[in-house]
């Protein structure tokens, strides 16, 4: 029979993996979701460290949470660059790849209710949100585009929120197998 102790580290285990993979889903919504669940791995290790008995097994190791935290910070500069990459490749202003990140944002939340299909919907509503912000970016700036001008640096806009989204979703994938599987393992 397992004693009790090893039976909550367990079970913290296992809540940790359920809501990592909920930390997964705030990503398609532009909330920082690797952060979060960097956080909850860092809380429950600090809780270790004060309430488990010396010399005891800990949730995680230390090398992993920072293992973990280099490749979540690579993974917010490849989904930058490569949001940057393909706004300016479609010839987009400051203002319009400004007002395609707030409107990925808007639209990651709020179409969401739209498209009530789980994870496809927070999508969805990401990509119109991203290239409706970057149109209406490009229109009112001081040096305005027409309607047909703002297509392009919004399509490019959309095409590297897309990619960086992905990238960074893998990325945290990574993340959260790895804290996932270390919770876990003797």
């Amino acid at each position: 029979m397992m004693p009790l102790m090893e039976w909550l580290l367990y079970l913290v285990a296992a809540l940790f993996v359920l809501l990592g993979a909920g930390c997964l889903v705030l990503i398609i919504f532009s909330l920082p979701g690797t952060w979060i669940m960097l956080g909850l791995a860092a809380i429950i290790e600090v809780c270790d460290r004060f309430y488990l008995p010396e010399g005891d097994r800990q949730t995680f190791e230390w090398w992993v949470l920072i293992a973990c935290v280099a490749l979540a910070a690579a993974g917010e500069l490849l989904e930058f660059a490569a949001s940057a990459a393909g706004a300016k490749r479609g010839g987009a202003t400051r203002r319009g790849m400004i007002f395609a990140l707030i409107g990925g944002i808007l639209g990651g939340i709020f179409l969401t209710f739209l498209l009530p299909i789980p994870v496809v919907g927070s999508l969805i509503g990401a990509i119109i949100g991203t290239f409706a912000g970057a149109v209406v970016g490009e229109m009112t700036h001081l040096e305005a585009r027409t309607l047909s001008g703002s297509i392009k640096p919004a399509i490019g806009a959309t095409i590297g929120r897309v990619l960086g989204t992905m990238s960074k979703i893998g990325i945290a994938t990574a993340v959260w197998i790895a804290l996932s599987v270390d919770a876990f393992w003797p």
